[in-house]
């Protein structure tokens, strides 16, 4: 017989949380893996390998669902709100985020003080997103949903569309829709590397979404949904890559050999993220979310911890991680100083042979989410024990 949820969706949390650590499995990657700032991208066919490159996909998941759940979310708080009290709150969070962006995220991920580069990243994104869907939620859900549809399916008919840097467009079109950087004097720049176009679509479907979880709705109708959704999805990306139809703008193509050819056919656009990027990330996501629904054990119990406190390990984890970087540097007798990422370090090739194995990030990343654990805990309970204090909510 189907139930009803309890108050908690527990699920949701699982899946964030495991997406959470999942994403210090990246920015590991990024600070530890050798020569990881000069080049040694897992999407470089060149110097890639199958191992390197599925530590990378892994992490794909990311900020897909972290962005669709943050809108499923916002429909949830919804439900024990007004309308008027949510877009309040959607919009002052949305603000909340980006001056955490620019100011101390960006602090803890260069450490560089005189902030020679803003790049604005997925926090970023968030916040832009709760601004767009503070004042999109007056709009009727039919309208939100065929909306929200609309900009996933078709942001890559966009693609062929570019504008000059002199043109006063381009600043418009890098936030929207186009990975770039504008100068704002003084050698300094502004990186737009999550172009908020496609993220919006992604929490308006997350928003959307959220009608699956509410009281009324039976756990047997939910999964039945999960399943079609998540599977539909799958199918519709495994069809338009294959045969190369639409939905990104970097084609496969067969390589020499079959390890590459499986990487070619797995590198997707991100920066904006792509149709069938996110078909192959929030599709495997419902299914999970369907799977997962009724299962409670010790490894569920640990990830909640990190899926109820995300933006709390989110910052906590960066710092956490580039401080290990230059510990390392300390350790090794190298020169720490390396790792003040500053315009000049960044330009002048010192990081060139900088790195470890892809054995020893995994070590890492490990022994940095089970360092953050007791501190997470710590902090859920805290929550718990505090809702009614105003600035709980966010962060």
């Amino acid at each position: 017989m189907s139930q009803v949820l309890s108050k908690r969706i527990e699920s949701i949390d699982i899946l964030r949380g495991l997406v959470m650590i999942l994403m210090v499995l990246d920015h590991v990657r990024d600070f530890f893996h050798i020569n990881a700032f000069a080049g040694n991208y897992p999407e470089n066919l060149e110097s890639t390998t199958l191992a390197l490159y599925f530590t990378r996909f892994i992490t794909h998941y990311c900020a897909p669902v972290f962005v669709f759940l943050a809108g499923t979310s916002a429909f949830l708080y919804g439900l024990k709100n007004t309308k008027k009290a949510l877009s309040k709150f959607l919009i002052t969070r949305g603000i909340w985020l980006i001056i955490v962006e620019i100011i101390i995220i960006n602090l803890l991920w260069w450490f560089d003080i005189t902030y020679g580069m803003i790049n604005l990243q997925v926090i970023w994104a968030i916040g832009f997103c709760m601004i767009a869907l503070g004042i999109l939620i007056y709009l009727p859900k039919k309208i939100l949903l065929v909306l929200g549809l609309l900009i996933v399916v078709g942001h890559n008919s966009l693609d062929g569309i570019s504008f000059p840097d002199e043109n006063p467009l381009s600043i418009v079109w890098k936030l929207f829709h186009q990975l770039g950087c504008i100068s704002i004097g003084g050698g300094r720049l502004i990186c737009f590397s999550y172009p908020v176009l496609p993220w919006i679509g992604v929490m308006i479907l997350g928003y959307c979404f959220g009608n699956f979880y509410k009281k009324e709705m039976l756990t047997g109708t939910r999964k039945k949904w999960l399943l079609i959704i998540g599977i539909s999805a799958v199918v519709l990306f495994f069809v338009l890559r294959t045969f190369n139809i639409y939905g990104d703008r970097m084609l496969w193509t067969g390589q020499e050999s079959f390890s590459k050819t499986i990487i070619s056919y797995l590198i997707l656009s991100k920066y904006p993220p792509s149709l069938l990027f996110l078909l192959i990330t929030l599709g495997p996501a419902l299914l999970f979310l369907y799977a997962i629904e009724n299962i409670k054990n010790k490894i569920t119990s640990f990830l909640i911890v990190f899926g109820r406190v995300p933006f709390f390990f989110y910052v906590l984890h960066v710092f956490v991680v580039h401080t290990s970087a230059l510990l390392g540097l300390i350790i090794t007798g190298k020169d720490w100083r390396v790792m003040i990422l500053d315009n000049e370090t960044m330009n002048s090739g010192s990081l060139t042979g900088y790195g470890y194995s892809l054995g020893i990030v995994y070590l890492v990343w490990i022994t940095v989410v089970l360092l953050l654990y007791p501190l997470c805990k710590w902090f859920m309970n805290y929550k718990a024990t505090h809702k009614d204090t105003w600035w709980i909510s966010y962060i």
